[in-house]
């Protein structure tokens, strides 16, 4: 491999394309831009799972920034990016754009680190992107343009997926890049509605000089419930048909490290990117220790199935959080219980450390030290509850004082965060101490299989084979069985398909869909010979997402994820 400087040129000379890849060491796995969700502590504990080695493999972005906003708001930079230590007093919202030299290294794109790193943006003004990415170009390797993000606030400010049909402006955007910036331009996109005009669209992106292209194998109006399935075929399709040497990254459909390799064969892709997988499991790009090897963070069942335990990868995040947010040693821990260690610390006091003494909320957060919430300014911070609340989302399903503990939990309020944590600790020994004692039997519970049609819902719930997203592309029943674990192991959270969330009301038909549904379904019928009920049927059974309303806005119940965590 070239040997290269920390932001992907050569002897001085900017690098392109494959050239650029090998010399930041053509990284296999990639953690994804997620929207204040990638931020500097969440990309440290993902690469705290992996080896030196493995780590030279992993590429990372930071969370979608707003062009406009970089360039021209210090406090929006000073809140989203710590590439440098902060001075020791802000002069103020009036204060002047910060040097273009880099200063001592701090938190993003610090080359001891969080290398490789590319930095991302929403931008539908070139001059505005090349202002933002000068800026950011010292403390990266690339920067990374969102033509891939589907939700309404994308739509509002004409951002990300709603670009793509303005081809025009998204070759201005990357070009100006190319040939403006000091560090490689790369770009995210969405599959469009033909392979053709994918293919189109990727040349486009590529003539204009980005040296990556992403591609997410989703359509744009697949999102919240009608997510349903990334098409790997779109993927492979443009790695067929690009020149050879195009580095393409893959994205879509990875739920567990074995998804990864799964996709990188599927596609031909150079690398693969994770998500959702990520923000469920951030040790989903490490290998699983050998059976025997699996120390106290590992934890394998009876059936062989295994995954990272939530109490340990909860301690690792608020170490990071200690060590990197606010520079200080974290709190000296015990051993992560065990089945065999000394039990006496589960009753110590009678009772569990998260839980709070009677008396006002806010004189026991005074004189507990909980009420001060620290550097609240800070994205790795501020991005605690929403990943803590993603991370456990099986385990507060069933510990509801936990999950509840979390909500009132103000932001910064790192002593009851603590407090939760050990609460966290105190369940999974106590589950893991009653999975030893009956024989793996505590956690046999009926699962709620996903509502479908029919005939659907017998094949899916006959299916022997868990693989099952192959075989049966309208259940998501044989991929919940695949990836389900015991509440105390990370693990993905599996979305009900656009067909399932029909069939239990998550979702509606618009009254323009259904009319040209039942109008197409009657004159198939009528040219078929077919009853009005066959009819019926045809139109309930389509699997069209066009025209799907949500209607969980209204209900009490909360939807399966929280969809506008990740952007593009």
């Amino acid at each position: 491999m070239a040997p290269s400087t920390a932001n992907g040129s050569l002897a001085g000379a900017k690098l392109h394309g494959r050239a650029f890849y090998e010399s930041i060491g053509s990284p296999k796995f990639v953690l994804a831009p997620m929207v204040d969700q990638s931020e500097f502590a969440w990309r440290m504990l993902t690469r705290s799972f992996l080896t030196p080695a493995e780590n030279a493999k992993l590429l990372a972005y930071t969370p979608m920034l707003h062009a406009r906003l970089y360039e021209e708001t210090a406090k929006y930079r000073e809140s989203h990016f710590e590439a440098t230590r902060p001075p020791e007093s802000h002069p103020g919202a009036t204060s002047p754009a910060p040097s273009l030299e880099p200063s001592v290294p701090f938190l993003d794109g610090n080359p001891a680190l969080d290398r490789p790193l590319f930095v991302q943006f929403c931008a539908n003004d070139p001059e505005h992107l090349l202002g933002a990415a000068r800026l950011v170009a010292p403390y990266c390797d690339a920067v990374d343009l969102n033509l891939g993000c589907p939700q309404g606030i994308a739509r509002r400010g004409h951002y990300g997926a709603f670009l793509q049909e303005d081809q025009e402006l998204i070759y201005n955007l990357i070009n100006t890049l190319h040939k403006n910036l000091p560090v490689p331009v790369t770009a995210k996109i969405r599959i469009l509605e033909t392979k053709e005009d994918t293919l189109a669209y990727a040349k486009n992106v590529l003539a204009a000089g980005a040296s990556i292209i992403t591609v997410h194998g989703r359509r744009r109006e697949q999102k919240g419930h009608m997510t349903g399935l990334a098409d790997w075929e779109y993927l492979r399709y443009l790695r067929e048909n690009l020149p050879k040497e195009t580095v393409i990254f893959a994205n879509g459909n990875v739920l567990q490290h074995g998804d990864l390799e799964m996709c990188l064969e599927a596609t031909g892709a150079d690398a693969v990117m994770s998500a959702e997988g990520n923000l469920s499991d951030p040790g989903i790009f490490a290998e699983p220790p050998a059976p025997g090897q699996e120390g106290r963070e590992y934890w394998r069942g009876i059936d062989g199935k295994g995954g990272w335990r939530i109490d340990a990868v909860f301690r690792r995040y608020m170490d990071i959080i200690h060590r990197h947010a606010f520079q200080r040693e974290p709190p000296t821990r015990r051993p992560l219980f065990v089945v065999g260690d000394d039990e006496g610390w589960l009753v110590e006091d009678g009772k569990e450390g998260g839980q709070e003494e009677e008396g006002p909320a806010r004189k026991k957060r005074k004189r507990d030290g909980g009420g001060k919430n620290e550097k609240c300014t800070s994205p790795n911070v501020i991005g605690m509850r929403p990943h803590l609340f993603h991370l456990m989302r099986h385990l507060i399903s069933i510990h509801t004082d936990i999950r509840d503990a979390l909500a009132r939990c103000h932001v910064g309020d790192i002593p009851t965060i603590e407090k939760i944590l050990d609460m966290v600790e105190r369940r999974v020994a106590q589950g893991l101490i009653e999975y030893e004692r009956t024989g793996g039997e505590s956690i046999k519970t009926p699962e709620p299989e996903p509502k479908v049609e029919g005939d659907l819902a017998a094949e899916s719930a006959g299916t022997g084979d868990v693989g099952g997203r192959d075989h049966d592309p309208e259940s998501s029943v044989a991929t919940v069985k695949k990836c389900k674990r015991p509440w105390w192991v990370a693990q993905p959270i599996v979305r009900p398909l656009p067909k399932e969330a029909l069939a239990n009301g998550s979702i509606s038909l618009s009254k323009k869909e259904k009319r040209k549904q039942e109008e197409a379904a009657a004159a198939a019928a009528h040219a078929d010979g077919h009853t009005e009920v066959d009819a019926i049927d045809q139109r309930q059974s389509s699997s069209s997402v066009e025209g799907i309303k949500d209607t969980t806005a209204n209900m009490g119940k909360p939807a399966a994820t929280t969809s506008g965590l990740v952007c593009g």
